[in-house]
């Protein structure tokens, strides 16, 4: 029988979202767990997570908790998968969560081999900013670079003797030097937070890093007298290529929109993409459009209309097919031409305020 293995550092797709649940154990997302849920979870973007209900009740009751996450600064851009992050994140943040923001360069420098000096580059003069500029607030969230961070170190080194080789095989499917390392630190950094205060915690990411959650629940177990909360986790699914492809990538740059990019190449990448208008205009006319095959009503759905009542009336108009494909495309070139703007003067603005963030001083 082949080995289930979801890798975190690897580009294979994931193509079967509810065989992903039941093969891992996951938690299905019930949006009623959690008040006023944001877009992505109204709309069934996040589709599981781990220990939900605990969160669930720290938010209702006031309890403390904490949402964590982590910034590759390996490239000079980011994509969609990045700005759902963000967005949960901030959800968690505005109901109460003690927010932590680390830069992962250690990893960066173990895992793909990125020096120290060029990941604090990187995320000072872009990371950070486009956290900020899709609407992480930087005065109430805790920021750290993982090389500066001793008590990160400390939780890594001691949870690498709380896994065997073949547990670790089992969990990743491969071993290296780098990929141990990494897996480790990642372990440190989702248990640092409490080591101030004993909470519950959790992590929303793309369900291709449930291995690292794994491993540090598993870890929090065997760390009994540390008294560490289990972290929770919380899993979008990707934005899709515009060719129809799951998940975008930068292998294919024609089908994957990076933050940021020029809006003339955008615009020509969203009228090429995958359409569910029919063969015909009269046939589009009678039959309506196949929505389900629509990679850009899908990132509409997903990141470029907020208000769920015009997201709806765009989707009665098109699937009866008094909309068009081509209409539809120049409405989400519209939409995307004001995001990419905003966000561009988000990431300058916040780049100026950088020297103004909370960075945890350590001894």
């Amino acid at each position: 029988m082949k080995q289930k293995i979801i890798d975190p550092w690897g580009s294979g797709l994931l193509e079967d979202y509810e065989k992903i649940i039941k093969d891992f154990g996951l938690e299905v997302f019930d949006s009623k767990l959690f008040p006023r849920p944001n877009r992505l979870m109204r709309r069934g973007v996040v589709f599981a997570g781990r220990d939900l209900k605990i969160i669930s009740d720290c938010i209702k009751n006031k309890k403390s908790y904490y949402v964590l996450s982590g910034i590759m600064p390996t490239n000079e851009k980011i994509h969609f998968g990045t700005k759902m992050v963000v967005e949960n994140i901030k959800y968690f943040q505005e109901h109460g969560a003690d927010t932590f923001l680390l830069v992962a360069d250690l990893e960066a420098a173990a895992a793909r081999g990125v020096p120290l000096d060029e990941a604090r580059k990187r995320a000072l003069n872009f990371h950070i900013p486009a956290y900020v500029a899709l609407g992480l607030n930087p005065k109430k969230t805790t920021f750290y670079f993982q090389s500066d961070n001793i008590e990160v170190c400390r939780i890594a080194s001691e949870a690498s003797k709380r896994v065997t080789a073949n547990e670790f095989k089992a969990i990743y499917g491969s071993l290296s030097p780098g990929k141990i390392y990494s897996a480790f630190t990642q372990v440190g950094d989702i248990l640092y937070p409490q080591l101030k205060e004993r909470m519950p915690g959790i992590i929303p990411a793309g369900v291709d890093q449930d291995p690292h959650i794994r491993l540090t629940r598993d870890i929090a177990r065997r760390m009994k007298a540390k008294k560490f909360f289990l972290p929770s986790s919380l899993y979008h699914k990707y934005t899709p290529a515009l060719n129809g492809e799951l998940k975008m990538s930068k292998s294919k740059p024609e089908s994957c929109i990076e933050l940021p990019e020029d809006m003339n190449a955008v615009k020509k990448k969203i009228k090429r993409a995958l359409s569910g208008g029919r063969d015909t205009l009269e046939e589009h006319r009678k039959l309506g459009a196949v929505i389900e095959k629509d990679m850009v009503f899908e990132l509409m759905k997903q990141h470029l209309i907020e208000d769920d009542k015009e997201l709806n009336k765009i989707y009665k108009t098109y699937k009866s097919g008094k909309m068009t494909s081509g209409e539809l495309k120049d409405i989400a070139c519209k939409e995307m031409e004001k995001f990419m703007g905003n966000f561009v003067k988000g990431v300058e603005k916040a780049r100026k305020n950088i020297n103004k963030l909370k960075f945890v001083k350590f001894k």
